[in-house]
This record gives structure tokens, sequence and C-alpha cells, in this order.
């Protein structure tokens, strides 16, 4: 069984952008919209990979040095795989991988995995071949995920907030005022960790007029935004990509009543609702405090890992 490997082409983007949404673990991450729009920051290796003429796995990816990510611009990479697409497939298309990616010069690949609750059917072929072909887990991140069909009792300490936000009068909407609510993210993440955003305000606003899955929640007392939520809603699960609050909000337990309202009503028909990560310094630094807020919510730990493969 042979596999043809052919580096991806700008004239590509609609081919590659139809399989990304028939594939079975794809996202909305890894269309080219949302890939390309730091095109100029990343040198792209993503490759569409063929069985006899037919389009069969796409990976996203990009290269620096010798050394191949999938992909260094994004949450997650992995392999997307078409319906008919086996295990035995997958196996196949890693050993050939590892053999094309030699002879292009590349001597190491670091494959971070769509984690399996993104997955539409379970895809988890991929962990499998690197298993055989001797990869290694060099990270491994805790993210907090409630599963909406067995959701834990929220905590006390919840409800107490989103009783006082209730009396408060703290309403929640959806909301387009991306520019209201950088500016309190960014406060937020220079007084607590002396960083920036992973995203520009500009470059927020562009994604979100590319694409409807990403949205903007807002918490108000009386007119004024005190708590926000972007939203990155996937098929499966939808995500926290950016949480921020004001001293007003934590006075009256906005942001509890927010998310709650995104958990509850909102988004209460998707399989998943996910928090994002806990942990930085490669997995290594764990804010128990931070995970212990989400978990509060009914979540616990579903996990995203880091696989290095050394190819010579």
């Amino acid at each position: 069984m042979s596999f043809t490997f052919k580096p991806y082409r700008p004239e590509d983007l609609e081919t590659w952008n139809r399989f990304n949404q028939a594939s079975r673990n794809g996202t909305f991450l890894f269309d080219r919209g949302y890939m390309d729009y730091h095109a100029d920051r990343f040198t792209d290796a993503s490759l569409m990979i063929e069985k006899e003429g037919q389009l069969v796995a796409m990976l996203p990816a990009s290269r620096d040095g010798d050394t191949v990510v999938s992909h260094g611009g994004l949450t997650f990479g992995g392999l997307m795989l078409a319906d008919k697409t086996g295990a035995a497939d997958v196996k196949t298309i890693f050993e050939q991988l590892k053999d094309w990616l030699i002879a292009a010069g590349v001597r190491k690949l670091i494959y971070k995995p769509v984690p399996h609750i993104y997955h539409r059917v379970p895809s988890e072929e991929d962990l499998y071949a690197l298993h055989r072909l001797g990869a290694n887990t060099t990270r491994v991140d805790v993210s907090t995920t409630i599963q909406q069909s067995a959701r834990l009792p929220l905590a006390k300490g919840r409800k107490h907030a989103i009783g006082k936000a209730k009396k408060a009068g703290i309403t929640v909407q959806k909301s387009e005022d991306y520019a209201s609510f950088w500016q309190m993210l960014t406060q937020n993440l220079e007084d607590r960790h002396a960083v920036k955003p992973t995203h520009s305000l500009q470059e927020m606003q562009l994604l979100a007029s590319r694409f409807p899955q990403i949205q903007l929640y807002l918490a108000y007392l009386a007119d004024q935004p005190v708590a926000g939520v972007v939203v990155y809603d996937y098929a499966e699960v939808t995500h926290t990509q950016y949480i921020g609050l004001t001293d007003a909000a934590r006075e009256t337990g906005a942001l509890d009543a927010l998310l709650e309202h995104l958990i509850s009503d909102a988004f209460a028909h998707k399989p998943y609702f996910n928090f994002g990560i806990s942990t930085c310094n490669r997995g290594l630094s764990f804010n128990e405090g931070l995970a212990a807020q989400k978990e509060m919510f009914g979540g616990r730990t579903t996990i995203l890992q880091w696989l290095e493969l050394e190819l010579a």
C-alpha cells in the first residue's frame, strides 16, 4: 500500500477546505482562512495525502529549520482523516511520512493531536501509529471540560456568585464590541501575568468576520461591560478562547453568571464545554487554583499533548 505526499499549494485552497469540513476530526482552525491569517509568521509545510489518486488525509503543518510541527501557529494540529481511512491506513501513512520527511531534510516531527473531544468520529489512530514508531510524549496540558450529558453538580461557591450577580442586575448579551473586551482582557493579562493576548484586536476582529463560530459574549452592570468571553464554537465543543473581567465583575459575580449562561443556555446543546488549560511551561507548571475554579462549574480533566518523533 503506497501513499503520495503532496505539499499544499495556494491553488489547493478549496480542496483543502472541503476535505477539512468533511473529515472526521477536522476543525475550523484548519480552514485556510484561519491558518493563513498569520502565514507571514510560519513557513507552511502542510501535506495532502493521497491513496490511488484519492485524498485520504491531510496534515496541517509548519516548518522551522529541520523541524516540522503540526502546527506551530495552532493550539493543536494532527492528521485529518476521511471516514474511510482506517487504522491500517494511518499506520502506513506515518511509516511512509517518516521516510518522506527524512528525504526532505527533516530531523524531528512535533505532533499536537486533535483532542478526542473535538472528533466527530473517534480518530486516535495517529496516537497508535506514532507509538509504533517510537514517538515520545514531551508535553501534557491539563484542560477542564464539562460533558453536558453528565455534568457534575455546580459547587456552592459558584451558586452563591451567580445569585449575587442576579441581585446586582447583571445581564448577558452576545456582542460585537471586541474593542471594549480587548481593553479589559489586555489589562487583565498585563496585571496578572505580564503578557499580552495571543491575538491582537485586529486579528481577532478579522477572524470573527471570517468565522461565525467565533463569538463574543459580554456581561453588563447597568450599561457597562464588566466581563466577557470569546467563544470558539466547534462542532462538538464550545471552547472559551479568552476570558476577561473587571473589578466590578469580581465584586458582583458577573463572570460566573456569564459562564453559567454559556454552559446552561447558549451552548447547552453541544456535547462538551471546554475552559482551556491551567498549565504552562510545557505542562510542568500547574495552576491548581485556576483548575479548581473551572472544576467548580462541573468539569473535569481532558488533556492536550505534544509528541515528538526523532527522524534522524
